[in-house]
């Protein structure tokens, strides 16, 4: 378990001043089982920034015990090509390679497989995403960035388009640009949810990869060149069959993104990262 607290001030000399208080509470839980095949072990926390919206505390133990005991028996994969299937604690690594792309360091730094994409088609038209600092009780809701510039609701993709990049003062002067509030980082960023569970996605796959694990920095932002290590379940006829481990997945995150099929109404809120299951249509699956 762990409980934290914190105020922060923030000055500056332009005359603004002002102070923030917040609280985190996460509780996780790790565990191992073992079979006739081996040992696995997985993990379940909770993240809240209010304690009174802690589920009960056994469901969490729950959890983890039957997110460990599902990884029992897990088979390899040959190599080929499929759909890939992201539960929500990895869709988040997706979002975040994005972020990244448009974030005004990697820009200015010409680093990034997103420059000068602005207003360019870089999701299917379906995909939103908005960044929504004032959340209540958001992971990321704050009224003022790092360097005390207010905050506000706005669009980063619009039906599939970028509409702006992420910048501090310093990035946006060497862009040409102005602020847009994110120096230090973004601010509750949520993609926004579709019509199926999890599920209905399964179903939809009918044959692929679920992935539940991620493992290794194999991402290059300057590229988009994308290559992970992976561990989830194999899916046939809509229904997972068997778990999988010792795998990796690969492809190039600009394909990736615009092969996105479906999102999931699945959200996890445990970030402030915002976003359901994330349906991608075809990756390499290479194992044994």
């Amino acid at each position: 378990m762990q409980i934290g607290s914190s105020i922060g001030i923030g000055a500056t000399s332009h005359g603004f001043f002002s102070r923030e208080r917040d609280t985190r509470h996460m509780i996780s839980v790790a565990l191992l089982a073992e079979d006739a095949a081996g040992m696995q072990r997985d993990y379940w926390y909770e993240a809240v920034r209010a304690a009174g919206d802690f589920p009960d505390v056994a469901s969490i133990g729950r959890k983890a015990a039957e997110r460990t005991l599902a990884r029992l028996g897990a088979r390899k994969l040959g190599t080929r090509q499929c759909p890939v299937l992201f539960t929500p604690p990895v869709a988040r690594s997706l979002i975040g390679h994005f972020l990244s792309a448009v974030s005004g360091g990697a820009l200015y730094r010409r680093a990034s497989f997103l420059l000068d994409h602005l207003g360019q088609r870089v999701f299917p038209s379906f995909v939103q995403i908005a960044e929504r600092p004032h959340l209540r009780r958001g992971h990321g809701s704050s009224a003022f960035d790092a360097e005390g510039v207010a905050t506000r609701d706005s669009d980063l993709i619009r039906d599939g388009i970028l509409e702006r990049y992420i910048l501090g003062s310093y990035s946006a002067r060497k862009l040409g640009m102005t602020s847009t509030g994110n120096a230090g980082g973004v601010h509750n960023v949520v993609l926004t949810p579709g019509e199926h569970d999890f599920d209905a996605l399964v179903a939809r796959m009918g044959t692929g990869l679920v992935v539940t694990e991620l493992m290794g920095q194999g991402v290059s932002l300057i590229t988009g060149d994308y290559s992970r290590g992976a561990s989830g379940f194999w899916v046939e006829n809509g229904r997972i069959a068997h778990p999988v481990e010792e795998i990796t997945i690969a492809s190039n995150l600009r394909d990736m993104f615009a092969a996105i099929e479906a999102v999931g109404r699945d959200v996890d809120p445990r970030s402030h990262l915002l976003t359901g299951s994330i349906l991608i249509g075809r990756m390499t699956v290479a194992g044994s």
